[in-house]
């Protein structure tokens, strides 16, 4: 039985937490609280796992269809969904972590105990007010020399 839009909004909480499923091992899990949270049930390597696929209404019916298509053809191709969403949470962290902005941070948290105050404040100003607003965001291995030397 497939769920409907209809379906999904008339869904109240229960004292306990309660399952819509829309078939082949996805449904949306409703709270107490009256949250409701998509999930996709599967197997890998024989075990049961559950893999969360976000939050009604953020994702909708369709989004939520779409990404559980995605999952299932992981396990099509013999690889297990959750440790792919693992995989690019962890790389999106990587990407942050070695942005313009986050590598500029730490230089000058090396580089100001050899400074006035003064100068510190001038280099965290130019830092904040010229280059971050436009390059910060970046991953430092995609700013090119021109980029830079244009901003600067």
């Amino acid at each position: 039985m497939a769920l409907t839009n209809t379906a999904i909004k008339n869904a109240k909480p229960k004292e306990k937490q309660w399952r819509l499923p829309d078939g082949g091992g996805l449904h949306l899990l409703i709270h107490p609280n009256g949250s409701k949270y998509w999930r996709f049930k599967y197997r890998y390597n024989g075990k049961e796992k559950l893999l969360a696929l976000g939050v009604y209404p953020d994702v909708t019916l369709k989004r939520a269809r779409e990404k559980h298509q995605e999952a299932r053809r992981q396990l099509e191709l013999g690889n297990d969904p959750s440790l792919i969403k693992k995989a690019e949470k962890r790389a999106g962290k990587e990407a942050a972590s070695n942005s313009f902005e986050a590598i500029g941070n730490e230089w000058f948290e090396k580089q100001k105990h050899r400074w006035s105050p003064v100068h510190q404040t001038k280099v965290e100003w130019m830092l904040s007010k010229n280059l971050n607003p436009w390059l910060g965001h970046r991953p430092i291995a995609e700013i090119t020399a021109p980029e830079l030397l244009s901003v600067l």
